[in-house]
């Protein structure tokens, strides 16, 4: 039984037994977009939490009855999944929410906690990528002060990726574990 207050969520790592239930979220949440395909390739790369685990840092979002309900890969430096150039920047890629959870702040609670380990770390900047079918994704990154930065959209063979930063306060360097978001 979980101590924490009716109606929040508790961002932290992902555990190695949560990694085959954010597979599904991530899987489910994606292929849950109206109009969006995201295709067999990314669907198998969405899935592979622990391969993105092993190369950035994996974020689950946990309901105060102890259930994983989203997640997020917040990519701190150089490697595969990194979609940004300075390496004083960070980013955040494949945020998913269950379907069943979402519109109940999940996705807040994930971004603020990738925005605040960025600022942790001294990060300057925030960088993602969503498509044009993730209309509620856009609008929770512009209420959170993300921009549009159109000269880094990226355009592959199945779809069109419109990249959003955010513009950090870095505060002196910390260890973060966990970020609570409520209701």
């Amino acid at each position: 039984m979980s101590t924490r207050p009716p109606g929040t969520v508790e961002v932290r790592t992902v555990a190695p037994d949560e990694v085959p239930v954010l597979a599904e979220i991530s899987v489910a949440a994606y292929s849950s977009v109206p109009g969006f395909d995201p295709g067999e390739e990314y669907l198998t790369s969405l899935a592979d939490v622990g391969r993105r685990a092993s190369l950035a840092t994996v974020l689950v979002a946990v309901d105060d009855a102890g259930r994983v309900v989203g997640g997020v890969t917040y990519v701190s430096g150089a490697g595969p999944y990194a979609e940004f150039d300075d390496a004083s920047d960070a980013g955040m890629r494949m945020l998913a929410v269950a379907p069943h959870a979402q519109g109940r702040g999940v996705g807040t609670a994930l971004v603020r906690a990738c925005v605040a380990r960025a600022e942790a770390e001294g990060r300057g900047r925030l960088w993602l990528h969503t498509t044009l079918h993730m209309a509620g994704a856009q609008r929770l990154y512009e209420r959170l002060g993300f921009r549009r930065a159109p000269e880094r959209d990226r355009a592959l063979p199945d779809v069109a990726l419109l990249a959003y930063v955010l513009d950090l306060q870095p505060a002196a360097p910390r260890r973060t574990t966990s970020y609570r978001q409520g209701r």
